[in-house]
C-alpha cells in the first residue's frame, strides 16, 4: 500500500511541476508577465488571469495524466491541491510579498541579485512554487 501512495505522489508531482513550467513559460502572455507584479488593479488583473490559465493547465495535466496512468485521485483532494497551488502562485507572482519575505529572512540581497547570470528573485520564486507544488501533490495524492 505504501509503494502505491508513493507512486501516486510522484506521478502527481511530476504532472503538476511540468504543467507549471509550461504555464509559466509558454502559456503566460507577455502582458501578464510584465504586468502581474505591478501595484494596482492592472497588476492584480494580470496576475489573476495568469493564475487562472496556470491552474487550468495544471488541472488538465493532472486529470489527463491521472486518467492515462490509471491513478485513482479523489476530486476533493485534487480541488484542494489546485486551490493551494493557485493561491500560493498568486502571492509569489505579485512579487512584493516574496520580496518582503526575502527581506525578513535575510535573503534581501539575494532576491535583488541580477548579475553573474543569476536572478535571485526568479530563483526564490521557483523555490517557492516547487515547495507548494510538492505540498499540493501530497494533498492531491491522498
Amino acid at each position: 500500500m505504501t509503494s502505491i501512495r508513493a507512486a501516486r505522489f510522484a506521478a502527481t508531482y511530476a504532472l503538476l511541476r511540468s504543467a507549471a513550467d509550461v504555464s509559466d513559460h509558454w502559456v503566460q502572455s507577455d502582458h501578464q508577465a510584465t504586468t502581474k507584479g505591478k501595484s494596482g488593479a492592472a497588476g492584480r488583473r494580470a496576475c489573476a488571469a495568469h493564475v487562472a490559465s496556470y491552474t487550468a493547465v495544471q488541472a488538465g495535466a493532472l486529470l489527463g495524466g491521472a486518467r492515462l496512468l490509471g491513478l485513482r485521485l479523489r476530486p476533493a483532494p485534487v480541488a484542494a491541491a489546485l486551490v493551494l497551488s493557485a493561491a500560493t502562485h498568486y502571492v509569489a507572482d505579485r512579487r512584493e510579498p516574496l520580496r518582503k519575505l526575502a527581506d525578513a529572512t535575510g535573503k534581501g540581497r539575494f532576491v535583488r541579485l541580477a548579475d553573474h547570470g543569476m536572478n535571485g528573485a526568479y530563483a526564490l520564486d521557483q523555490a517557492w512554487h516547487h515547495a507548494f507544488e510538492t505540498a499540493a501533490a501530497l494533498i492531491a495524492s491522498i
